[in-house]
């Protein structure tokens, strides 16, 4: 079975977009079509890229870069979840991305996003690029989650919609496409 990993991009000790990301791990899950694992950037803790070599040489010196490699190497497509910063990915997540080179090439990843009006496309534009850069296959297709706070309950869970739902299966059911054709 294929592995889907997905990424919480989000580090800040306030973040409130936690529920998103075990939404879209459970709904993964669910779907039967990947073997999910999720990674948690808060917990992964990075520092600013210290290695002193360039990643896609993979001579890692430190130990937090080896072990970001091993979660990441064996997945076969991902998921990004992000808030959106000042019209931007956070930086805790673009240094995740630049940390390592050759674990993500050729591989497909999606995006969900989630902020305010815009539901956090500003930050999936900026985003695309960059995971371009490290040669990555992004589709198309996002899931923006626009006054994502909104749904989050007292238990602190995420209660989608039955829009958002469907446009988050359409994502995961896309990755499974492309790693089938």
């Amino acid at each position: 079975m294929n592995k889907l990993l997905i990424i919480h991009g989000s580090t800040r000790p306030s973040r409130v977009g936690l529920p998103v990301a075990q939404w879209v791990q459970a709904l993964a899950e669910q779907s039967g079509m990947f073997e999910v694992s999720f990674a948690d950037l808060a917990e992964v803790d990075l520092p600013l890229l210290n290695e002193p070599e360039h990643p896609v040489k993979q001579n890692y010196v430190h130990e937090h870069t080896k072990r970001w490699s091993a979660i990441v190497n064996p997945a076969d497509a991902f998921i990004f979840v992000t808030p959106e910063y000042d019209y931007f990915p956070p930086a805790a997540l673009v240094n995740a991305i630049q940390y390592l080179s050759k674990e993500w090439a050729k591989k497909p990843a999606g995006i969900v996003s989630y902020g305010g009006i815009s539901g956090g496309l500003r930050s999936t534009q900026a985003l695309r690029l960059l995971l371009s850069g490290v040669n990555l296959m992004t589709l198309s297709q996002s899931v923006p989650l626009a006054f994502f706070s909104q749904h989050i309950n007292e238990e602190k869970k995420f209660v989608a919609t039955e829009p958002f739902t469907k446009s988050a299966l359409g994502l995961i059911g896309e990755l499974k496409g492309y790693l089938d054709r």
